[in-house]
C-alpha cells in the first residue's frame, strides 16, 4: 500500500506536466518577454554577462597563462576558446535554469496561493524560460565552431540531445530545491555556493584527461561532467552519445532517482506554500 502511494507522488508530477502542456508554453514565453520588459535593450542584456565571461575566461587561462605544455590546461588539437565556449553554454543554462526555477513558488506566490492554479508547472516554466537564451547561445557556439574550421555534420545534431538531458536534470533539481527554498530561504544562498564551486569542479576551464585515473572516475561522479563531454562531441569529438553507454546509464539512474525525490518532496510540502507565502 505504501509503495503504492509513493508510486502515485512519483507519476502523478510527469502528469500533470503533460496535461497542462500548453499553458506551460505559453507563461514560459510571457516570462521571457516580462523578464526584458522596459529595458532598451531587451534580452541583449541577458546576453551580454555570459559573453563578457567566456572572453575574459579566454583572455586569462589561453593569452596569459597559456594553454600549451600538456596538463589540465591542455586543450589538445582544438582551439581553447572552443574548448572553452563548449563547456560555459551548457554551464550558463545550468546556472540561469536551475536558479530561477528555485525561486519559481516564491516569484509566482500570488499564483501559489490560488486553489485552482497548477504550481507544479512554475518550475518548468522558469526552466523553459532560459531555453531561450540557452538556444542563442547554442548558435554562437556553432559559429565559433564554424571560424576554426570545425562545421556541422551529423554529429552535431547531438546538441538537442544534450540539451535536452540537461533540462531534464535541471527539472529533476529544481522540484526539490523550489519546495524546500519555500520553508528554508537560506538554501539561496547555499546554491549560490554549490555553483561557485560547480564551475571549477566540473571540467569546463580544464581537461579531464590530465587527471589521474582515480581523479577522473571521483569527477565523473558529477552528471554535468556528461553533459559537457557531450556538448565537446558533438561540436568537435565526433563521438556518439551511446558509445560510452556506462555514463549515459549512469546520468539517466541519477537524473531519474532526482525528479522521484524531488517529485515526493514537492508533494509533501505544497500544502505548506501557501502558508508560509
Amino acid at each position: 500500500m505504501k509503495s503504492f502511494k509513493l508510486y502515485d507522488k512519483m507519476t502523478q508530477l510527469p502528469a500533470e506536466l503533460w496535461q497542462n502542456r500548453r499553458l506551460i508554453w505559453k507563461l514560459a514565453k510571457n516570462d521571457f518577454k516580462k523578464r526584458y520588459a522596459g529595458s532598451y535593450m531587451g534580452a541583449v542584456w541577458a546576453l551580454v554577462q555570459p559573453v563578457i565571461t567566456v572572453v575574459m575566461y579566454y583572455i586569462v587561462f589561453d593569452k596569459i597563462m597559456g594553454t600549451g605544455g600538456g596538463g589540465l590546461r591542455d586543450s589538445g588539437e582544438v582551439p581553447y576558446v572552443l574548448f572553452l565556449t563548449a563547456g560555459l553554454v551548457p554551464w550558463f543554462y545550468f546556472n540561469e535554469a536551475w536558479t530561477n526555477a528555485t525561486n519559481a513558488l516564491r516569484e509566482y506566490d500570488y499564483l501559489v496561493k490560488k486553489v485552482v492554479f497548477k504550481i507544479s508547472i512554475l518550475p518548468i516554466i522558469k526552466t523553459i524560460a532560459a531555453t531561450f537564451i540557452h538556444v542563442f547561445f547554442v548558435l554562437i557556439l556553432l559559429i565559433v565552431a564554424a571560424v576554426y574550421g570545425y562545421y556541422p555534420t551529423v554529429y552535431t545534431l547531438q546538441l538537442v540531445y544534450y540539451s535536452a538531458c540537461l533540462f531534464l536534470f535541471v527539472l529533476a533539481l529544481s522540484y526539490t530545491t523550489c519546495s524546500v527554498v519555500v520553508l528554508f530561504k537560506d538554501l539561496t544562498q547555499i546554491i549560490n555556493i554549490i555553483l561557485q564551486v560547480g564551475i571549477w569542479a566540473t571540467p569546463i576551464m580544464w581537461n579531464i584527461e590530465g587527471l589521474s585515473d582515480g581523479w577522473r572516475k571521483v569527477i565523473q561522479l558529477n552528471p554535468l561532467v556528461y553533459i559537457v563531454n557531450g556538448y565537446r562531441d558533438a561540436i568537435y569529438g565526433e563521438k556518439w552519445f551511446f558509445e560510452d553507454m556506462i555514463s549515459t546509464v549512469y546520468f539517466y539512474v541519477v537524473t531519474a532517482v532526482l525528479f522521484g525525490i524531488g517529485a515526493v518532496i514537492f508533494k509533501r510540502l505544497k500544502v505548506h506554500f501557501a502558508d508560509v507565502l
